[in-house]
């Protein structure tokens, strides 16, 4: 009797333990769904908006390079994810490339149409609020409020290789060699006080270089890491949803965060679409 009554409290705990394991993966398989239904939302917003403009000047063709970069890099990302945080990362493309969407739509004089959410690290970042010239490394490098044919490459703000980097519009993406290497240089230092220091929509701390971790270096892992697609965000290869700071560093194509040309800045307050 005592052997019958073991077997059937052994047999009521591995049918509860059982239920429990199927209630998990039913409900992580509604909260995979529900992300990815709330990204595509934000995808196909992009996918609408990059299809339908043309610019007109170099801000406003930069801008939508880069829209459309991280349209195909939200797209491929939507479609690999697994987990929610990777179907919010692959919202999180999408969204920035809505910022790259409104930028283009100012540059050309236009409505920048309703808003967007914020995106990881903008807040933190701030945005361009004067023009600024930086001598560096031999080069000039310029920011402003504004689009300009002198400042055509965009940025919504957030940060790049563990270091906030204000919304605005830039004479070129000098962000880029962080964003390929993961790390900042020595003398980056120097840019981002030289360039941000005293200026009205810049937190202290971003002006002073950011929170670059406890080894001082930028983690250039640090965030939203996607690494897979060849075509956003880490565009590099390998799906490396990390988390945290977006962190396009392979894509590049020429010219923003994925070398689009543009990379993003942030006339205005870009802070919704």
């Amino acid at each position: 009797m005592e052997i019958v009554l073991i077997v059937l409290v052994i047999a009521a705990v591995a049918l509860l333990v059982l239920r429990s394991k199927k209630n998990s993966a039913a409900a992580a398989e509604t909260a995979l769904a529900d992300a990815k239904a709330d990204a595509r939302q934000s995808i196909e917003r992009l996918g609408g908006q990059v299809y339908n403009l043309i610019g007109t000047d170099t801000p406003s063709k930069q801008a939508l390079a880069d829209a459309s970069e991280r349209n195909i890099a939200a797209g491929s990302q939507i479609d690999q994810a697994t987990t929610p945080e990777q179907a919010r990362l692959a919202k999180q493309t999408a969204l920035e490339g809505l910022y790259y969407i409104r930028a283009a739509r100012l540059a050309m004089g236009m409505d920048p149409g309703p808003e967007v959410q914020g995106i990881d690290g903008q807040q933190q970042a701030g945005r361009v609020t004067e023009e600024r010239k930086v001598d560096f490394e031999g080069r000039e490098i310029a920011a402003s409020p504004d689009p300009s044919d002198r400042t055509p490459n965009y940025y919504p703000g957030g940060r790049v290789a563990g270091r906030p980097v204000p919304a605005g519009w830039y004479s070129e993406p000098w962000w880029r060699p962080a964003l390929v290497a993961g790390a900042w240089g020595m003398g980056s230092m120097f840019l981002f006080s030289a360039m941000f220091s005293g200026m009205a929509g810049v937190p202290d701390e971003t002006a002073a270089g950011g929170d670059m971790g406890a080894d001082g270096s930028g983690d250039g892992s640090g965030g939203d890491d996607y690494n897979g697609d060849g075509s956003g965000g880490d565009g590099s290869g390998g799906d490396d949803y990390s988390g945290g700071d977006t962190d396009f560093g392979a894509m590049d194509g020429g010219g923003g965060m994925f070398d689009g040309g543009g990379d993003f800045g942030g006339g205005g307050d870009f802070g919704g679409f």
